[in-house]
């Protein structure tokens, strides 16, 4: 039987998946956990316990220090650093997230991790741009180079990865990997519509600013967003027609995802996010969507304008709200998107489509 170790990052929200009953929506924000423990796959993972002990935050802190004042980019070494003999029993490890796969390929490269690890890079070639030294640039490329495998949820960020390694005089497996979204926890259904305009987003790439403008230039129309209460504060007193929640349980958002005519969701341009978890959800829940064309999502996941989604270019605050206002005026065309959309994500961008690839990138490497 492969032994699996997943890393993931030490987040309330993440605490509480895994506190969860199998089966819970929550359950979802485990990478897979679950449906590999089913497919015969052992796993472990690092928040089987609780916090970092002060042994691993004090050398896990003046490991970060030491890696920035160099011209580096930290992570959270402190608890890669108490989890690391549990990674060690593994046939092969998966960093979920790159605050905790940084400090594993760096790890790896130095021989204290002995497993093979796959690393997903979310927003990797950004980190990559914030090193400051030609050293540290030699040191991140073959500490990535070591790994098995590099698996990127966006086409674009795979490609400027493998880039970024060749000039530099390395390579090794970068992989695409197509995310997939849960088609029975997220289905159309016959909920009434309690929003015109809904957004739900947590990453630092939500173009909320724009959303709040469009949001003013359509007074009659009702928005809701989702988000963090970071993200909140940074709103400032919205129009009075935009409504603003945070830190919702995963149901209470699948709910709100539900309850909107239309789902809108721009992002700024960058390499990773393309916000396409909720992207995925609300085509899933057959909701028209209005989404921002990043990079993120130009290719590989078969969008099509005006018959998955609409699809606008980053920052066009008019081209946004010309097409909120052309799905909300017009049923048909609303309809037309909310089908194409369930199409898509049947035929393509399943969760169980997503788990293959992930069990296989761990058996090739185990």
């Amino acid at each position: 039987m492969t032994s699996a170790f997943l890393a993931f990052r030490d987040s309330p929200e993440r605490r509480g998946a895994l506190a969860s009953p199998a089966g819970s929506p929550e359950r979802y924000l485990l990478f897979g956990l679950d449906e590999l423990r089913e497919r015969g796959v052992d796993v472990a993972h690092n928040l089987e316990g609780g916090g970092p002990a002060r042994w691993a935050r004090l050398l896990g802190g003046a490991a970060k220090w030491v890696l920035e004042r160099a011209g580096g980019y930290g992570g959270d070494f402190a608890t890669v650093l108490s989890s690391l003999r549990r990674a060690n029993r593994a046939d092969v490890v998966l960093s979920t997230v790159d605050t905790v796969g940084i400090p594993l390929m760096l790890l790896e490269r130095a021989g204290l991790l002995r497993p093979p690890l796959v690393y997903v890079a979310i927003g990797l070639p950004e980190r990559l741009a914030r090193l400051r030294t030609r050293r540290m640039e030699r040191l991140y490329a073959s500490s990535l180079a070591s790994c098995a495998a590099v698996l990127a949820y966006s086409e674009h960020e795979a490609e400027a990865l493998a880039a970024w390694l060749r000039e530099r005089g390395r390579t090794t497996r970068v992989e695409f990997v197509v995310f997939g979204v849960d088609l029975e926890r997220f289905r159309p259904g016959d909920a009434p519509s309690v929003d015109d305009v809904v957004s739900v987003g947590a990453d630092p790439q939500r173009d909320f600013a724009l959303l709040l403008r469009v949001a003013a230039r359509l007074p009659e129309t009702t928005f809701r967003i989702v988000t963090t209460p970071e993200h909140a504060r940074a709103l400032g007193q919205p129009s009075p027609n935009v409504a603003v929640e945070t830190s919702l349980p995963f149901d209470e958002m699948r709910a709100r995802l539900a309850g909107g005519r239309v789902v809108a969701l721009p992002v700024r341009e960058n390499s990773y996010s393309g916000a396409t978890t909720v992207l995925l959800q609300a085509m899933a829940l057959g909701k028209p969507v209005v989404v921002t064309r990043t990079q993120a999502i130009a290719s590989g996941y078969g969008l099509v304008d005006r018959e998955s989604c609409r699809l606008v270019q980053p920052g066009d605050e008019e081209g946004f709200a010309r097409a909120l206002a052309e799905v909300l005026g017009d049923e048909a065309v609303a309809r037309r998107l909310g089908q194409g959309g369930r199409a898509t994500v049947e035929r393509h961008l399943s969760w169980s489509r997503y788990v293959d690839r992930i069990e296989r990138l761990l058996r090739d490497a185990a």
